[in-house]
């Protein structure tokens, strides 16, 4: 089998009114990273709880490996391992009895839970706070313990999601190195993620999902030349000038420019990397229109989000999660059988 997870127009309702996800159809290769990207409320997350079998879909069908999440739940629980958007940690224990506690969860002796637990904090680089309070915990340290407890049972496939939301960028690069190296060593990943730089270092291949449907799949290079590549950014001197100077430097665009009336700044989708500036700033210069500054840029999440789906990223997140909590009839508590 060369792929770990697949699923056949899944579709979610909550109620009449929320469509949290609209058919949606994937296939994530075994061994490699595969990045959900898409603002919040988009369906990420609800995605995640259906693979991980906390939540039935209301039709469709998915596969972890050659078990069927629905038929084979708790099949399913025993090769699978979920950190979510929130870490599940007991801030009134260490970090070494967390994680103690989630190998004795899985029925571990007390010597193999022991052995465990200081095997991951060793991994995780947190043996040293590994007697302290996790309320005494800073965010990345966190997160790095909530990771490790999804990794007492080694699971063959890993769901993370949204991992780095919150975390400052030090933070984020240690555990984006984390991510990858437990990949390098054979896990199946799905990541959720709201960044587009974290889809682009991280992915091997990613799904964009806005309003519950899959609008655009391929490598991060792949999605981002639908937006130009590169994007050239600067700050007019006289803002008025702001539209003549977009208007100027549309020839060199792969799209609409962006303008900003307020700030003066314009935006546009290029390609051809530096010699682009080169080119724009000589015919600014010809036409007398004077710029602050000029940067080439990658594109941002916003930027590839707009341009595949024509709007601004909308957030849908609380109303779906408020409903998720009434829907307590369609939602497993987890059971290691």
């Amino acid at each position: 089998m060369d792929f770990s997870i697949e699923t056949k127009d899944i579709h979610k309702d909550f109620g009449k009114k929320i469509k949290a996800l609209d058919g949606i159809s994937l296939i994530v290769p075994t061994g490699k990273i595969f990045g959900l990207l898409g603002p919040n409320g988009a369906g990420k997350t609800t995605l995640v709880r259906i693979l991980t079998t906390l939540l039935l879909p209301t039709s469709g069908s998915a596969k972890i490996g050659e078990l069927d999440v629905i038929k084979d739940a708790s099949s399913v629980r025993e090769i699978i391992g979920l950190t979510g958007q929130y870490t599940a940690l007991d801030d009134n224990m260490t970090g070494f009895e967390n994680l103690y506690m989630v190998a004795k969860l899985y029925h571990l002796s007390n010597k193999e839970a022991r052995k465990k637990a200081e095997e991951l904090l060793v991994k995780f680089d947190l043996l040293e706070a590994s007697k302290r309070l996790v309320k005494t915990y800073s965010g990345g340290m966190r997160r790095r313990l909530d990771l490790s407890a999804s990794l007492v049972k080694d699971p063959k496939i890993l769901f993370l999601d949204e991992p780095t939301t919150g975390l400052d960028i030090h933070s984020r690069i240690a555990l984006w190195q984390i991510i990858e190296d437990l990949a390098n060593g054979g896990t199946t990943i799905l990541l959720t993620t709201q960044y587009l730089e974290e889809a682009d270092r991280l992915s091997d291949n990613l799904a964009v999902i806005d309003h519950g449907r899959i609008i655009a799949e391929g490598t991060p290079r792949q999605l981002k030349s639908q937006v130009g590549g590169e994007v050239v950014e600067l700050h007019v001197r006289d803002k008025n000038e702001a539209a003549y100077a977009a208007s100027a430097i549309s020839q060199f665009g792969t799209n609409s420019s962006k303008i900003e009336k307020d700030s003066g700044k314009v935006t546009l989708p290029v390609k051809g990397g530096a010699s682009v500036l080169v080119d724009i700033i000589r015919l600014l210069d010809k036409r007398q229109i004077f710029i602050e500054d000029i940067v080439l840029r990658r594109p941002t999440l916003d930027e590839v989000f707009i341009k595949l789906t024509g709007h601004e990223t909308e957030e849908r997140g609380e109303s779906i999660k408020n409903i998720e909590k009434k829907e307590s009839g369609e939602v497993f508590i987890y059971e290691n059988k």
